[in-house]
């Protein structure tokens, strides 16, 4: 892996110091957990009450899967990228329908992060949040039997009451986020921050993320463009009304390996601001 933003001027991983571009070494866990470190939260003035980031994938003609799965469109070093990432977060917020694809499991306590999360006063493995207004969840899938930490619904306070029963039977934690039928995305990072889930990662679907980016809440995407094409009908990285203006986001970074672009953009403002 190789960095291609900011440049090569810029400071390295110490231990790439002495490698020419072209042998692009591995990067360790802990070189690219330094690459993508959350800002400061909830620590004082110079610190944001909560970051939101969202990570996605997508082909070179944006479709964001292949056949229904986004893992024809990872690759190795995607998937190392995905991982370090969870394991940096919280909180994985996540909306019912990806839930339902991706056939979604507890996220994993991974040992090499274990001493950095425990430092951080973070639970073993990252809390996963799913989004969801019918709750039409199998509460018998591992998400819900086997989690390290217990999986949280968040809904709205018109969600099928049996269901939130059912959901609270499984062993999940059922937030409301606004008074209707659905989850108001403007209170869902303010509720977990409120939990004290301030370091935040969604994993989508396009709706989910659209409605966090309409909703002015995304703060960072980390989004990984793969050397391949799709055509087809899948959707793009994010779905949902056209937002009133467009937001800018300004590039953070860039890394590159085996021809995969792992790009990260910070939210800056409105255009129209």
């Amino acid at each position: 892996m190789q960095r291609l933003f900011p440049s090569r001027t810029a400071p390295v991983p110490s231990s790439h110091a002495s490698e020419g571009a072209a042998s692009a070494p591995e990067w360790s866990l802990e070189e690219i957990a330094a690459e993508y470190a959350y800002p400061p939260v909830g620590g004082g003035a110079e610190g944001a009450a909560r970051w939101l980031r969202g990570n996605m994938v997508a082909s070179l003609d944006g479709a964001i899967h292949h056949g229904g799965r986004s893992q024809p469109l990872s690759s190795p070093a995607d998937m190392r990228i995905f991982g370090v990432l969870r394991a940096l977060a919280d909180v994985v917020v996540v909306g019912a329908r990806t839930v339902r694809q991706e056939g979604y499991r507890p996220a994993k306590r991974r040992r090499a992060f274990a001493d950095r999360r425990a430092a951080a006063g973070q639970p073993p493995a990252p809390v996963i949040a799913v989004v969801s207004a019918g709750l039409e969840l199998d509460f018998s899938a591992p998400l819900f039997t086997e989690p390290a930490v217990p999986t949280l619904l968040i809904t709205g306070g018109g969600a099928p009451p049996d269901r939130v029963e059912r959901a609270r039977q499984a062993g999940a934690e059922v937030v409301f986020a606004g008074e209707g039928g659905t989850a108001d995305p403007a209170r869902v990072p303010g509720l977990l921050a409120d939990r004290g889930l301030r370091r935040q990662l969604t994993e989508g679907g396009p709706t989910l993320l659209g409605e966090f980016a309409d909703a002015g809440v995304l703060d960072e995407l980390c989004l990984s463009i793969a050397p391949r094409v799709v055509a087809g009908s899948a959707p793009r990285i994010m779905n949902g009304p056209v937002l009133p203006d467009p937001d800018a986001y300004a590039l953070e970074g860039v890394l590159e390996e085996e021809g995969f672009l792992f790009t990260r953009y910070r939210r800056s403002r409105s255009v129209a601001e």
